[in-house]
């Protein structure tokens, strides 16, 4: 494809996708919220303190607790700014304890509903059906970290059953929608689920994968089972190294049983910020082209994202001596995200997958319109998927050229969620990524520039995500 012309329509792309992004008038508790990041991300101590105290919460048991920790983490800051100054004298008083206390409180639980939509399957409907009126789809996200004993995974299994009752049966009350209802390759299922091996076995160990995946098949196939009975789509999250291949080769051998040959509709998650991902993505198109998984009825729908793990996958590395398994220069990423992406639309084309292009980056995003545009497709045969919270102008830009969109929403309790809501607050501030630059008001051309114009900035788990 000519690279030049490619340029030119992701310009087009970007351009109109830029001018439909909603203005901070329209939301102005965000726009509080984006001041409050900007303060944060603007010192590095002040952000390392604020994070660990949002890690701390749910091991607080009072609001005295909570200011307590709050005032500690931030007397390590060697000069906050003055309104963080003047909280922490307050801090010197039983009456300022419980004055900073409650409103820590109430900031991290304004915060928490920021990305995460109800505490149960059915307290989220609203939401969820909230977005679905204004063109939106969803896909559910039960938080929950690794289980460590099998009766907690049977709890996040009956969790996935919950919601694989609740939400299918209220959707189908909802209103017509035809461009998150079907696209080239068929129906789309207006319910769908997100869930993670990890939290469906407590035995999925890097050193032992085949104990963990037998452990985990078991309650996995049976949510199969229910997806199928109620017409929902099931989506398999991929999450550190360490799991990767265990979690993709137990989605692909169960997929390829006789008794799912029909369905569910159901995915797995690709990791552009992984330097074999295209080994990963050859691995997939054999298996949907020619084999166990050629035979299926539904495509296998394939969420490209760039990474969420990053700072674990160094770490790791260099603990055992081992070559870094992600890439360390955000534009090595985001030129990879963008071949992932060319090559799942083609797969595409081609039939036996879907493609779901998870960015927040309009960049990322314009590029796989305009090659899809120039490969002889429409703006409806792709989805595209954004983080509650994180990704809602992108959304609403998205919904408002009729171009499907998805957002990913987290659905728990506060102490299950704490560890997500750190690490999307980590991405929301970070200052290589692509929203802190577009609230920065770094000019379209900038935004839209091909990967690599200007500093090579180290990757880091936030530009790894958006």
């Amino acid at each position: 494809m000519d690279e030049a012309r490619l340029e030119r329509e992701l310009f087009t792309v970007g351009s109109a996708l830029a001018g439909a992004l909603p203005s901070s008038a329209r939301h102005p508790l965000k726009a509080l919220d984006t001041k409050a990041m900007d303060l944060a991300s603007a010192d590095a101590e002040l952000k390392a303190a604020l994070f660990r105290f949002v890690d701390v919460v749910p091991a607080c048991r009072s609001l005295d607790d909570l200011s307590r920790h709050l005032t500690g983490f931030l007397g390590e800051v060697e000069a906050p700014p003055p309104p963080i100054a003047a909280a922490m004298r307050m801090g010197n008083t039983k009456a300022g304890r419980l004055a900073i206390g409650r409103a820590a409180a109430t900031g991290v639980k304004h915060m928490a509903h920021r990305f995460i939509v109800g505490e149960s399957p059915e307290a989220a409907l609203g939401v969820l059906r909230g977005l679905w009126k204004d063109g939106v789809a969803s896909s559910v996200d039960l938080l929950g970290e690794a289980t460590v004993t099998q009766a907690e995974a049977d709890r996040y299994a009956a969790r996935c059953a919950e919601a694989l009752d609740v939400v299918p049966a209220a959707a189908a009350e909802w209103p017509h929608r035809a461009q998150l209802e079907s696209d080239p390759l068929g129906p789309l299922p207006r319910a769908n689920l997100s869930v993670k091996v990890s939290a469906l076995t407590p035995l999925l160990k890097p050193d032992a994968p085949a104990r963990g995946k037998a452990d985990a098949a078991g309650r996995l196939r049976e949510l199969l089972h229910h997806a199928k009975r109620v017409g929902a789509h099931l989506h398999i999250d991929t999450e550190s190294l360490d799991s990767r291949d265990a979690t993709l080769e137990l989605v692909l051998e169960l997929l390829a049983e006789p008794e799912f040959a029909d369905g569910p509709s159901a995915g797995m998650v690709l990791q552009a910020y992984l330097r074999d991902s295209p080994d990963t993505l050859d691995q997939v198109l054999d298996w949907v082209r020619s084999g166990p998984g050629a035979g299926r009825a539904q495509p296998l729908t394939v969420r490209l994202v760039k990474g969420a793990y990053w700072d674990h996958e160094v770490v790791d590395a260099q603990q055992h001596g081992w070559a870094v398994p992600v890439f360390e220069v955000k534009a090595d990423c985001d030129r990879n995200f963008e071949a992932l992406s060319r090559r799942l639309i083609d797969g595409q084309r081609a039939g036996g997958v879907r493609v779901a292009i998870a960015s927040h980056n309009l960049r990322s995003v314009s590029a796989a319109l305009a090659y899809n545009r120039l490969a002889g497709g429409e703006d409806g045969d792709l989805e595209f998927q954004i983080l509650r919270g994180l990704g809602d102008p992108l959304q609403e830009a998205l919904a408002a050229n009729r171009i499907r969109v998805r957002a990913y929403c987290p659905v728990g309790d506060l102490v299950a969620g704490m560890a997500y809501l750190v690490r999307r607050l980590l991405e929301n501030t970070s200052n290589d990524s692509f929203l802190h630059e577009q609230a920065s008001g770094a000019p379209l051309e900038e935004l839209l520039a091909p990967p690599g114009r200007g500093a090579e900035a180290p990757l880091g788990e936030p530009a790894g995500t958006v």
